[in-house]
């Protein structure tokens, strides 16, 4: 649950570098996410979606509270968020950026998995399992990223992050890099494993048709603010605003 929560950055100027201004990036923002829920945020580019979820993975600050299994990670530090972190996951627009050049798939999966006190046996059994979820043979674990193709590699990502058992992910435009084929088959898969691991996802994207296929609720933003948040199927039936009609209508070209 986001309670009033506002990002903001500092604007600095002159020859000490003060902070003169700030530029609000997200502002009062109020949702509810219950377990196996998916809530899709949409916007035009700089409308403050990613902003605001890299303040709800807490790798940016914000105001207001982020209660998380009745938690406010606001009022943690770093070292009480270590342990919740691997509850909440964060997967990134370009896997290419986000996924070491130098490390196998393996190595990659394997990473979250050193922090726990589990076996190479355990960890190996692990990869495995969550490679089968998002539907990457056993011969990819020994591939590098630059061998991969870009649905291959958002797999890797996704498998990266599921591999930790998370119950929430926050998903930033996962599926904007890729062609519209590439594109319905990894919502396809998201929705099943949704289904089965019982997870809640943030899903942010400027593509209302992804979000149609995956979100049960909508939130959509436009600089910075809420302009309407409701379900899906009312969103599309009874549109609040005329941008959210304009998004409506160029989603549909």
């Amino acid at each position: 649950e986001l309670k009033n929560v506002t990002v903001k950055y500092p604007i600095k100027r002159g020859l000490l570098n003060q902070i003169k201004a700030y530029k609000i990036a997200a502002k009062s923002i109020n949702f509810n996410l219950f377990k196996g829920e998916a809530l899709g945020i949409v916007g035009e580019s700089g409308s403050g979606k990613s902003s605001l979820a890299l303040a709800i993975a807490r790798l940016i600050s914000s105001e207001g509270e982020i209660c998380f299994q009745s938690q406010n990670l606001n009022q943690l530090n770093q070292k009480q968020l270590r342990p919740l972190r691997r509850d909440f996951q964060i997967v990134f627009q370009d896997p290419l950026s986000s996924l070491n050049p130098r490390m196998s798939v393996e190595q990659i999966i394997a990473e979250g998995l050193h922090l726990q006190n589990i076996s190479k046996q355990q960890s190996n059994v692990q990869i495995e399992a969550v490679l089968a979820k998002v539907e990457l043979s056993l011969e990819d674990r020994s591939k590098y990223p630059h061998q991969l193709s870009g649905g291959q590699r958002q797999r890797v990502a996704l498998a990266r992050a599921l591999v930790l058992k998370p119950k929430l992910m926050i998903l930033d435009e996962p599926t904007s890099a890729l062609d519209r084929s590439t594109q319905m088959a990894m919502i396809q898969l998201l929705r099943r494993l949704q289904q089965q691991e019982q997870i809640s996802y943030v899903f942010i994207s400027h593509d209302l048709q992804v979000i149609k296929a995956l979100c049960q609720n909508v939130m959509v933003m436009h600089q910075a603010e809420v302009l309407e948040y409701q379900a899906t199927e009312l969103l599309f039936t009874q549109p609040q605003t005329e941008y959210t009609r304009q998004l409506i209508s160029a989603s549909e070209y």
